[in-house]
């Protein structure tokens, strides 16, 4: 019996329908088709280990799809395939970035739209990689959801980490991305100047307020306009630490899940280009009645419903 994907069963017909009922478990990626949604775990916070934050995002993934399992089908049409989780074996995190990288690429060649649930934010780097071994020529946008610019050169002795995965995207080409909810007190002068050196540009968490919206708006559409795709990442140390307890790194002065918030989500989960989305750092070990978990499994449904 799968004891994952379970929920309430109201009835069998269509408009009954919640997400488990239409989920369905793959190994095969020829069984994908355009505009399925495609689902991989990454179990693993080898990152977070080598970055000195509290491990446990490796535990998340199963933890968010049965708080996802329970949500209604929106659309008659959805389709969710689950390839299951990537896991890390013996410390080898590059390997295991490449063989999610491997994976993703497959899906998005397929036309589906591909999902991640962590694990570490690094797995923003191989998530990245897969939608640039697929898509060479295009250039890829990316919204990152995030407290911190994860733009730390890797230590020599201990390699790449949850707080690389930017500054290993721009050494792989230009980077085009826009930081959402960057925090003051959770990034030293020199991820600042590294950032301003790479290009990234950033909205600070203070400037996430329901009047300053258009701005916000504007400076979002700029990005997704001159990029041919779009890929969201979000950590969810993004958030105030009282909706989101459960993370690596808590921030008491996080963003909130608010109405402000989820304007602005919404009108980024309705751009056409966006062909990629994952979600880190929901530690279930230090979670508060799965406030982490719950939060990270509506922000995943949320692009089911749009």
């Amino acid at each position: 019996m799968n004891t994952i994907w379970q929920g309430r069963l109201d009835g069998e017909e269509l408009l009954y329908h919640r997400i488990f009922q239409r989920v369905r478990q793959e190994t095969n990626y020829d069984s994908i088709t355009t505009n399925n949604f495609v689902l991989h775990g990454f179990a693993v916070d080898e990152g977070v280990r080598r970055n000195k934050g509290r491990q446990g995002a490796k535990n998340a993934p199963d933890i968010i799809r049965k708080n996802m399992a329970n949500f209604p089908v929106i659309f008659p049409d959805f389709s969710l395939l689950d390839f299951g989780n990537i896991t890390c074996e013996d410390n080898n995190l590059e390997t295991t970035q490449n063989l999610l990288a491997k994976n993703v690429s497959k899906v998005l060649l397929k036309g589906g739209k591909s999902l991640v649930l962590g694990g570490g934010h690094e797995v923003t780097f191989g998530h990245y990689r897969g939608i640039r071994t697929a898509f060479p020529e295009h250039k890829i946008g990316i919204i990152n959801f995030d407290a911190h610019f994860d733009n730390r050169q890797p230590e020599e002795r201990i390699g790449a980490s949850s707080g690389t995965g930017f500054w290993q995207i721009s050494q792989e080409g230009e980077i085009n991305s826009l930081h959402i909810g960057i925090q003051r007190n959770s990034n030293t002068l020199k991820l600042f100047d590294t950032a301003h050196q790479l290009g990234m540009k950033y909205i600070l968490a203070d400037e996430l307020f329901f009047e300053n919206l258009p701005s916000v708006y504007e400076r979002v559409n700029e990005l997704a306009e001159s990029v041919d795709i779009l890929y969201v990442t979000i950590c969810m140390d993004v958030f105030n630490a009282s909706i989101a307890p459960g993370v690596s790194a808590s921030a008491y002065n996080g963003i909130f899940a608010d109405a402000a918030f989820m304007h602005l989500y919404r009108h980024i989960l309705r751009n056409e280009k966006l062909a990629a989305l994952d979600i880190a750092e929901v530690n279930p070990d230090v979670d508060i009645q799965d406030r982490t978990s719950r939060l990270a499994a509506s922000l995943a449904n949320e692009w089911f419903m749009v």
